[in-house]
């Protein structure tokens, strides 16, 4: 299975989004069925990825430092502490975050990569333009048109997903915001 990494495809690579989260892609671990991407995070306190869901990609976390909280959509978190694991399987909606008081440190492994490298990649620096947890609209709409059969933010409405997001992407497409995603991967086509 052909894996996507970003420009330049050296590994590790580390991303942060400035906002308390930091995830180094740390090797691929070839497999038959897709490589395993192998991952570490550090996470502050009261931090953590938003609602998301991986149609394509199974996710695992292993505390190594920290309280670990997660929460799948419509589910009451739950907690994992140093030395647990926790699986997030394909299409399920999930989040995590800093449960303690303390950086939570985590390894893991996402399979298959696919385009998880370049997309998270974009997502941060997007964060990091935009200075808060919401993307800069113009990337985020990009990513989410683009990758629309991959990755999905569930709790954004219906509507926004629909019109505003398709809206927003043919406006940026109009005011030239995309070149810098010239030699973004091709989506994986399920």
């Amino acid at each position: 299975m052909k894996t996507n990494l970003p420009v330049p495809a050296a590994l590790p690579h580390t991303i942060t989004n400035g906002l308390g989260e930091t995830l180094t892609f740390l090797r691929l671990q070839p497999e038959p069925d897709g490589d395993r991407l192998i991952v570490e995070n550090a996470v502050a306190p009261g931090h953590g990825p938003v609602m998301h869901t991986h149609w394509l990609q199974d996710e695992s976390l292993t505390v190594v430092r920290g309280r670990l909280a997660y929460q799948i959509l419509g589910q009451p978190p739950r907690y994992a502490g140093v030395g647990e694991s926790v699986v997030f399987r394909r299409g399920v909606p999930h989040r995590f975050w800093n449960a303690g008081d303390e950086i939570l440190n985590c390894t893991g492994w996402i399979k298959p990569a696919n385009t998880i490298v370049f997309f998270l990649s974009a997502i941060y620096d997007a964060q990091v333009k935009s200075g808060s947890a919401q993307p800069d609209r113009f990337d985020a709409a990009y990513l989410m048109m683009r990758y629309a059969r991959e990755y999905d933010m569930p709790t954004i409405p219906g509507f926004v997903k629909r019109v505003i997001i398709p809206a927003t992407y043919r406006i940026g497409r109009l005011l030239g915001k995309y070149h810098k995603f010239a030699g973004a991967p091709e989506p994986v086509l399920a």
